[in-house]
């Protein structure tokens, strides 16, 4: 069979070839030779950074460094500027891979990888997928996620689709008229695993459960289901497991980094060491022994395009008591939850649909510096958010524009600027907030 996934990457200028060769060297170190190579690399990305990136030594106020500790920690906030004064020496529009971030922490912004950075993250996830018999190739996914409704942008992701080997449901109507649907489609589709929103794919959940069916008894080819985006609760996994008859996988990435910890054969959060380096942290930026509560804090050690170093991604965990450099496990992650909208309609739209609304105030000239959404009526929206200068009547109707055509007619959105915004015990922003009942 053509392997259509692993082309169109070769086909995009990533030297996937050389990043799995790299990937297969990292595998085989032994646990003390790990070690040695996660200090060293975590050492050489500082030192590459300090001498090519100008924004990173202007940050860090020098341009060299002998502590691994008194490095700053870096935030979302050092991103909200032009991503070409963030990029290194060397590296253009035309040698990286751009993307944003879902903005799901309320802090959106713009980041890039260099190509071999890049092909390194899909070797390291497709090697962790493959521990589960998933094949990106010949493994049919069922895929619940976003997607943009502009024909060019919709039209971009469908193919990506077809090269994926993966059939798209849309999450913006999740209503039960449009779950009978997917329901059809699983009858009629040999689908190998799910993969999407874990706020997405409980509510099929439970639409199975009303409906009392479990998901292999018309699906049989399913293998597992892996949930993404959102904290995964222990009740939603057990009705997960039940009613599609397969092992629910706990993924926990970001966009800007790469897959961070992906549940193992044996049920453990295995945290990616290959790529990443990561640490708990406390208040005041100490490191946490393993079993202590804090803020995670992750190394990206091979972008040499844009730096992540001692990046604070906006989580709070633990890491397990018997983690190693070889193989830290995450005991437990606080955050990433997001509520479901429900409309006047009946429809229910998961937070994460939110980010395709607001990305059209998503400007690479950083003004739009954070934003939450909040639903106060079962009609009524307010967007607060935190800028340089108050939204444009323009960009506002760009925004109401985008909200009938992802979610319905006849909301109300309220625009509110504000100094700051509200955070929670941990520090995190939460995007969507649901206050009614």
């Amino acid at each position: 069979m053509l392997k259509l996934f692993n082309l169109s990457l070769i086909f995009k200028g990533f030297p996937m070839k050389e990043a799995k060769s790299e990937l297969s060297n990292i595998l085989a170190l032994s646990e003390e030779n790990f070690e040695k190579y996660a200090l060293k690399k975590r050492n050489e990305i500082v030192k590459y950074h300090l001498e090519n990136n100008k924004s990173y030594q202007d940050f860090v106020g020098n341009s060299s460094f002998e502590n691994w500790n008194e490095l700053p920690i870096m935030t979302k906030k050092q991103f909200q500027k032009p991503l070409m004064e963030r990029l290194s020496h060397g590296f253009t529009a035309k040698n990286i891979y751009v993307n944003k971030t879902s903005g799901s922490s309320g802090d959106p912004f713009i980041f890039a990888k260099d190509k071999f950075c890049h092909a390194l993250t899909w070797a390291n996830i497709i090697y962790h997928f493959g521990w589960f018999g998933i094949d990106f190739n010949t493994s049919l996914q069922a895929r619940f996620y976003g997607i943009p409704l502009d024909f060019i942008g919709n039209t971009k992701e469908r193919i990506k689709d077809v090269l994926s080997n993966r059939f798209r449901f849309p999450i913006f109507d999740l209503s039960d008229v449009f779950l009978e649907k997917v329901l059809l489609k699983f009858k009629r589709k040999n689908f190998a695993y799910i993969n999407g929103y874990t706020s997405s794919i409980v509510l099929f959940a439970k639409f199975l459960q009303k409906k009392n069916i479990v998901l292999t008894s018309i699906c049989p080819t399913l293998k597992c289901c892996v949930v993404t985006s959102e904290m995964l609760f222990e009740e939603d996994k057990v009705l997960l497991e039940k009613q599609f008859g397969v092992r629910v996988i706990n993924e926990y990435g970001a966009s800007e980094l790469d897959l961070i910890a992906f549940q193992n054969i044996t049920g453990e959060w295995q945290v990616n060491s290959e790529t990443l380096f990561v640490e708990i942290l406390d208040e005041k930026n100490n490191v946490l022994p393993a079993g202590k509560e804090g803020r995670i804090i992750i190394t990206s050690l091979y972008n040499k395009a844009h730096p992540f170093i001692r990046y604070d991604i906006g989580d709070v965990g633990i890491l397990d008591e018997k983690s190693t450099f070889r193989k830290p496990i995450l005991k437990k992650l606080i955050g990433r939850t997001n509520d479901v909208a429900l409309l006047p309609s009946g429809k229910k739209s998961p937070g994460l649909t939110f980010y395709y609304i607001t990305k059209s105030i998503i400007e690479d000239d950083g003004n739009v510096k954070e934003f939450v959404v909040k639903q106060t009526k079962i009609n009524t929206f307010d967007i607060e958010y935190v800028s340089e200068k108050k939204l444009t009547e323009n960009q506002i109707e760009t925004i109401k524009t985008a909200i009938e055509k992802y979610l319905e007619k006849g909301l109300i959105f309220n625009f509110k600027r504000k100094e700051k915004l509200e955070r929670t015990k941990s520090g995190k922003l939460k995007q969507f907030v649901s206050l009614i009942k």
